[in-house]
């Protein structure tokens, strides 16, 4: 048995005895897509686990998520803190969960396991990658100059997320980007024949892909070839197809049953038979050690040492440029220009168009942020500056992501993952359902990816309630580790994009079509607590109503006609919910006192607010197509109502 095959059957077999061990897993992409994996590591990856997060290395994301032992094994292989303990550990409490986890284990550059989103990250890498080598690189000086590469099944393939991003890449023409396409024609339910009958190559060459045919991907020699191929192309990003069996070895090899079950203890003896493997479990041979120390270890310390003596010469001859670069990878952020964007007391506009200025005016300050909208920046008003990011016009800052919500949020946050950029993305907020995985995986890896949602309750109006989102607040807010920030005016705009840029969480910006006064007392330091008193009560504190974004002036409007019949009430603006249940509890305390009547309001559903008032008025209905002010009217936001609800109240 030759080395190669040697270190593939001991990622095959620490594939197999985890799973076993842990009785839960998916052995059949371990087993069939082991030798590509190892052609990829032992001959290209440049990565070195004593720096993961060294800038220029490669990225390699397993897209495939549920294959998360073939990708441990391969970290464990190549020097990374993933131990023969952990292995052995696999799906329990520790340090190797079923799917890969950022931040949580050694060397994951992301969260994936929901098919699809690992390509579109990849699309994001790879875009970054492009940018900033534009921005940074001088003759003699390829400070960034790396690959991304991704590695999916025949399931990635047929999600509308990796298809979105797939034709946003051809376009984009990132030609670092390679995809290896474990093609063995067989997913969960059967074969994918069942369900599917594309032709790959014309698929992908109509999308301006490079597409690379591997007949055997049992051939490690094969796959070396179409990666060395793939690597020189310069106009376009590359999939590699390559056939595999499923399983190989396996008595089930060929057939769905190997996808997700453990193989039981006669079928692992003829594996290893099959495979003429005689180590004992968890068992690797030395030689497979030598060779990754030799081929990926050594190989990435050479190319790090080279890296800093490329930087160390770069900073003396290029010492602005290689300033800029430190404050990009440090992911600083200048927030000086929020004070040139002002309104006067009383005036009006939408929160939308207030944040356009606010983007507009930190990314002239702030040359790491990039971003886009869906086809939509004319409405939400959240463009990238610089011009249009482009094929041939790698420093355009603003992303035409077309209409692509479910892509833009996962290609984003392949954005964010990369490091060195600060992104953002926008759409209308009924359309975050579109985003909605992307959203969510942005808050388990905890990376500040920032979502702008404009066009945020029933005051859309006319555009009905196709349009009109009504549970999106209460579905996002119910996301962990999400900032869904909602601003009353420009203050609390601010404070929202003063958050987005300089917090590690995901933000959600939630923003209005329709204008809104720029209100008296509302505090941009303050609406970073999440909540804060916008109007104090008089004399004696007769109740609360609690609002955030347009409602919050409904609310001051309520409070003046409360205090004529001699009711007098306290309005607290509270954008954020996850901020203030971050506060100190005496702080939430000191804004909505105990056993003080309270009514919140907000144009969408009362779920989220039963935990601050005991009474809400909002809509737990679909909206109406109506002229703006009928249809708030219609579902009785207006101070007579408003002050009639109160009133009510016990």
């Amino acid at each position: 048995m030759s080395k190669d095959y040697l270190a593939v059957n001991a990622l095959r077999f620490l594939g197999v005895d985890a799973i076993n061990q842990a009785n839960s897993g998916h052995p059949g992409i371990v087993l069939g897509a082991a030798p590509m994996a190892h052609a990829l590591f032992s001959r290209h990856l440049n990565i070195y686990a004593k720096k993961p997060n060294w800038f220029n290395r490669d990225r390699f994301i397993l897209s495939a998520g549920h294959g998360s032992m073939l990708l441990y094994g391969l970290l464990h292989l190549s020097g990374f803190k993933v131990s023969i303990e952990d292995l052995k550990r696999f799906r329990q409490l520790g340090n190797t969960p079923g799917h890969p986890e950022y931040g949580h284990t050694d060397g994951i550059e992301a969260t994936t396991g929901p098919l699809g989103q690992g390509i579109a990250n990849a699309v994001g890498m790879a875009l970054a990658e492009s940018h900033l080598e534009k921005r940074f690189n001088k003759p003699d000086f390829n400070i960034v100059n790396h690959y991304t590469y991704a590695l999916c099944g025949d399931g990635d393939l047929q999600e509308g997320v990796a298809l979105e991003a797939i034709a946003l890449a051809g376009h984009l023409k990132l030609n670092k980007l390679i995809i290896l396409f474990d093609s063995n024609d067989i997913q969960l339910d059967g074969a994918t024949s069942l369900a599917n009958s594309d032709h790959i190559k014309k698929k992908f060459e109509s999308m301006n892909w490079q597409h690379i045919l591997v007949n055997d991907g049992d051939n490690v020699e094969a796959v070396n070839k179409a990666i060395k191929k793939a690597k020189s192309s310069q106009e376009k990003p590359t999939l590699i197809e390559i056939k595999t069996i499923i399983g190989q070895g396996s008595p089930k090899a060929g057939t769905s049953d190997i996808h997700g079950s453990p193989l039981n203890a006669n079928d692992t003896q003829i594996l290893r038979q099959n495979l003429n493997w005689e180590y004992e479990p968890f068992i690797v041979p030395q030689e497979a050690y030598a060779l990754y120390k030799s081929k990926v270890i050594n190989r990435g310390k050479k190319e790090f040492n080279k890296w800093q003596q490329l930087i160390k010469e770069y900073s003396v001859a290029y010492p602005e440029d290689f300033a800029l670069f430190e404050k990009f990878l440090s992911g600083q952020a200048n927030l000086e220009s929020l004070n040139s964007v002002n309104y006067e007391l009383g005036s009006n506009d939408a929160t939308r168009n207030m944040a356009g200025k606010v983007l507009n005016a930190l990314s002239k300050d702030n040359l790491n942020i990039i971003g886009g909208s869906a086809d939509l920046t004319a409405s939400t008003k959240a463009k990238g500056a610089d011009g249009n990011f482009l094929a041939d016009h790698r420093l355009g800052r603003n992303i035409n992501y077309g209409v692509r919500e479910h892509a833009m949020g996962a290609i984003a946050n392949g954005i964010t993952l990369h490091g060195g950029l600060k992104t953002f993305v926008g759409g209308f907020f009924v359309f975050s359902d579109y985003l909605k995985p992307a959203i969510r995986l942005a808050s388990i890896m905890n990376i500040p990816t920032t979502f702008v949602f404009t066009h945020d309750t029933i005051a859309v109006g006319e555009d009905g309630p196709t349009h009109q989102p009504i549970e999106q607040l209460a579905g996002l807010r119910a996301i962990p580790n999400l900032n869904v920030f909602r601003p009353a005016d420009i203050n609390e705009v601010k404070a929202g994009f003063a958050l987005a840029l300089t917090k590690q969480y995901p933000t959600a910006l939630i923003l209005t079509r329709q204008n809104v006064p720029t209100l008296e007392n509302t505090c941009s330091q303050k609406a970073q607590k999440g909540a804060y008193i916008v109007s104090k009560e008089q004399n004696k504190l007769d109740g609360i109503i609690l609002a955030c974004g347009s409602e919050v002036s409904l609310a001051l409007a309520t409070q003046k006609e409360l205090l004529k019949e001699g009711i007098d009430i306290r309005v607290v603006s509270m954008p954020s919910q996850f901020l203030f249940d971050q506060q100190p509890i005496k702080y939430q305390k000191e804004v909505l006192p105990k056993n003080i009547k309270t009514l919140a309001i907000e144009m969408g559903s009362t779920m989220p607010w039963y935990k601050y008032a005991n009474k809400v008025l909002g809509i737990d209905t679909f909206g109406l197509s109506a002229p703006l002010n009928v249809v708030v009217k219609e579902f009785g936001f207006t101070v007579e109502n408003v002050v009639t609800i109160f009133k009510s109240i016990v």
